[in-house]
């Protein structure tokens, strides 16, 4: 019977881990009905039926750059996907889930409120950098400035943890998602190709890269020519996806940047003598870490299994909860978090 779950409810999906182990991951998207908004797929058969469904059906994001956007819906989803993790088996878990960094009370709550209808008794909700440093095993008893950067789908989040604290934090609206849509407007204006989401994805995983690669790589991609309206099929090079997303990277890199500009000198010092933790699944992108290294000047330290570092880091602090002590967090139900 699961009795403690670490869950990281992010724009692109959540990720539910117990028992030592990832007991469900699935993309956070739901298929509904466009006249009366009730639920028809969930996870990854809704991903599916994004830019494929008929008039009558409408495939939804509930959560938005790590916030969530249709509050009835996220409870539906997260209640679909706790009954597939765990059927019948689970009473009233302790939960431990994780959002953006610098986020406020209100969304917080939110968050707790949507978990505890799932299903959940108690809950804590924790910045995403907090719940990596927790993974990291860092000592939080020393006064010593850690960098995490978590470069997710819909946010990307940036945050010096000391004493296991987050001395300075920032969440970004600027992360992988934008990869993919600077890849369709690149294949629209070079091409003049209509591409859909997934096939944009699909392209930046095979083929992106943040710095250029030194043997170029290909593939061939299938569109709908924007002046016949007929399918037509283009070969893409990594050279032209960096060039597509060239500008995005350089915004994630002086969102890094502007952190450590707002960072007390000592701590920084630290970072420099340690180095940074990257993290998140939009991290995975080929030469990213060294594109971060270069620009900052930063040894960058890239996590072994970044898109589950936060969820994993989660299920340490809920069987550790000390490790909260110095950022005053506490496991509590939702009554004691309603706003007065």
């Amino acid at each position: 019977m699961a009795t403690d779950i670490g869950i990281d409810l992010g724009s692109s999906k959540t990720v539910i881990f117990s028992s030592s182990k990832v007991v469900l991951e699935l993309p956070n998207v739901v298929t509904v009905d466009a006249d009366t908004w009730e639920p028809v797929y969930y996870g990854e058969k809704a991903k599916q039926t994004i830019g494929r469904t008929p008039d009558s059906l409408l495939s939804v994001y509930p959560i938005e750059h790590g916030v969530i956007s249709d509050y009835d819906l996220t409870e539906l989803m997260l209640k679909n996907y706790m009954e597939q993790a765990f059927g019948n088996k689970i009473l009233r878990p302790r939960i431990m889930a994780t959002l953006p960094a610098g986020l406020t009370e209100l969304q917080h709550h939110s968050l707790s409120n949507v978990v505890e209808a799932a299903g959940g008794r108690n809950i804590t909700v924790i910045e995403g950098p907090l719940a990596i440093a927790f993974g990291l095993g860092l000592d939080f008893s020393v006064p010593h400035g850690t960098l995490i950067v978590d470069i997710g789908a819909g946010t990307t989040d940036v945050a010096v943890i000391s004493l296991g604290g987050i001395a300075a934090c920032d969440s970004f609206k600027i992360a992988s998602f934008d990869f993919d849509a600077q890849i369709i407007r690149y294949v629209r204006r070079e091409y003049n190709i209509e591409i859909g989401q997934l096939t944009a994805e699909a392209i930046k995983i095979k083929v992106g890269c943040a710095v250029k690669r030194d043997i170029e790589v290909a593939m061939v991609a299938k569109g709908r020519n924007i002046f016949s309206g007929l399918p037509e099929s283009f070969e893409i090079t990594s050279g032209e996806v960096y060039d597509a997303i060239k500008d995005t990277l350089k915004l994630i890199c002086n969102a890094i940047r502007e952190v450590i500009n707002k960072t007390d000198p000592d701590l920084v010092a630290d970072i420099m003598a340690d180095g940074m933790y990257l993290t998140g699944g939009g991290s995975q992108l080929s030469g990213f870490a060294q594109l971060i290294s270069d620009y900052l000047g930063i040894k960058v330290h890239q996590m072994d299994d970044p898109t589950h570092s936060v969820v994993k880091g989660a299920a340490v602090a809920i069987k550790k909860p000390e490790l909260l002590k110095n950022v005053d967090y506490q496991m509590r139900s939702i009554k004691e978090l309603e706003i007065e």
